[in-house]
Order: structure tokens, then sequence, then C-alpha cells
């Protein structure tokens, strides 16, 4: 299955871009014995209109975009569904046994997700009911990414 994020806000080099840099690298080595692949970011400017709902529609239709038919869709947002390192491990194997080719996660702009990204979304994910920069968001993402491949591969667990 072909992991891929697509995130409103670009992320400039430095401390966030190398660690997001470092997990997927290391995602990309163990992944592939997981049957999980990709793990690339597509990265999108922030949409210019006045009003907070059309710059939410124009950035959910380039997140939406990025999710091919068939693909799972995976939204990270404050409202979302908290959970274990262990669950989303095996959310993310049961998307893979279930024969889904594509899981795609998303990250919305500092106005939030459009709620068509939301009610596409196989699973909304909370990391937190804070607000997180984008920046942040993804090395928490790339991380849990990460650590769902060990988990899933056997690696003991720490909390286990």
């Amino acid at each position: 299955m072909r992991i891929s994020i697509a995130a409103i806000g670009r992320l400039k080099s430095g401390p966030e871009r190398q660690l997001v840099d470092r997990y997927l690298e290391r995602a990309n080595g163990a992944g592939k014995q997981m049957g999980l692949s990709g793990f690339d970011i597509q990265e999108f400017g922030e949409a210019r209109h006045d009003n907070s709902a059309q710059r939410k529609a124009q950035e959910a239709n380039q997140l939406l975009g990025c999710c091919p038919e068939g693909a799972k869709l995976i939204a990270l947002d404050e409202r979302g569904r908290t959970m274990t390192s262990p669950d989303f491990a095996q959310k993310l194997g049961q998307f893979r046994d279930d024969g889904a080719r594509q899981c795609t996660f998303v990250i919305g702009g500092p106005d939030g997700l459009d709620a068509s990204v939301r009610k596409r979304a196989d699973l909304v994910l909370s990391f937190s009911p804070l607000t997180w920069p984008h920046q942040i968001v993804r090395a928490l993402l790339c991380e849990q990414i990460y650590r769902s491949i060990t988990i899933m591969s056997g690696h003991p667990y720490h909390r286990e």
C-alpha cells in the first residue's frame, strides 16, 4: 500500500524538515517488508481567498485531488479520534490487508479542514485537541507512520 501525505503549507528547511525526512527515510527502508511504500508528501500553498469558508473549500479540492478513488483517506483534525500507537498501526495494517492500494493523510491549513474532507475521510484522527503548526504535525505523523511499521514488524513496543 502506498502511503502519501497531502498538506497545506510548505515545509521550509530546518529542524522540522530534517525530522520529517529522517522518519520518512526510515519508513521507506522498513516499510517494504510490511507491504508499505511511497512515503511522499505533496505540499500546497495556503489559499488566498478573503473568506475562511472559501479558503477551506479551495484547499479541500487540492487535498482531495491527491486521494485517488479507492484510496483510504485519513484526515488529521483536532476534533478527530485519538488512538494509541498500536491501534494506529493496526488500522494501517487493516487498510493494507483489506487491499487498499493507497492511504493518503491530509493536513489542513490555518483555518482547518473543510467539512467535505472530514466527510470523505475513512478516519478523522487527532493527535490532541490542541492546535499544532502544520510543520510539527508532519513530524508527528511521519514518526507515527514509522512507529507503526516497527510495531507491525514485531519490533518490541516500549509500552508493552
